[in-house]
């Protein structure tokens, strides 16, 4: 399965599972409950419409259909500038609950999200990042998945060993506006580079080309 449609589904789930109080109790006639879609990618972008379309796909599998019980408010955010604008104004919309997709949209949201139901996907460090108290039962308004393993950033020194054995210094680039949790990956890197590879790690935070 694709990643990008693993993601979407991972969201569907989530989603649907926030929306199931709903579902639970009788509905007046014709009511359709609105749902926030906060995604920091570009409208335009190919792999930001292939999520738009699994996430509706999924959702109508579980009986949530786009102008019949639900309607479905995007926002997208390739800007980090515009976050915060891009947040206040789904936000005024008062859905039901917002999705929210990748880390730095989950930070912007929650200052101005008010006690509105969040659902996260793609989160790095939920706990970390002081989103939720743990993973098991992250209580609050708050709920989601992380599909990121931190120990994964080894693995990565050891495929490019195999890939160029002779590599002696290895840098890790990352932006720190939108990766803070870099050092997060960046720890693996080290105690691999010290216990199996001959490589001095270096970390190369950039900000701009």
């Amino acid at each position: 399965m694709r990643r990008r449609r693993f993601i979407s589904l991972i969201g569907v789930a989530a989603v649907a599972s926030a929306l199931a109080p709903f579902t639970a109790h009788a509905q007046p006639s014709g009511q359709v409950r609105r749902v926030g879609v906060l995604m920091a990618s570009a409208q335009r972008d190919p792999e930001a419409q292939a999520r738009v379309r699994a996430l509706e796909a999924g959702l109508r599998e579980l009986g949530w259909v786009e102008g019949r019980n639900l309607r479905l408010d995007y926002r997208f955010v390739p800007d980090a500038g515009r976050l915060r604008a891009q947040a206040t104004e789904l936000v005024a919309l008062a859905p039901d609950l917002i999705l929210a997709v990748a880390t730095p949209v989950l930070a912007g949201l929650l200052p101005v999200s008010g006690a509105l139901p969040i659902v996260f996907v793609q989160v790095t460090d939920p706990v970390g990042g002081g989103f939720v108290p743990n993973l098991a039962r992250p209580g609050g308004r708050i709920t989601g998945f992380t599909t990121f393993e931190f120990s994964i950033g080894s693995k990565w020194l050891e495929a490019l060993k195999e890939i160029a054995p002779a590599v002696k210094r290895v840098a890790v680039v990352f932006s720190p506006d939108t990766a803070p949790f870099a050092p997060l990956f960046w720890q693996p890197v080290v105690a691999a580079a010290a216990r199996s590879f001959a490589v001095a790690p270096m970390q190369m935070p950039v900000r701009d080309a």
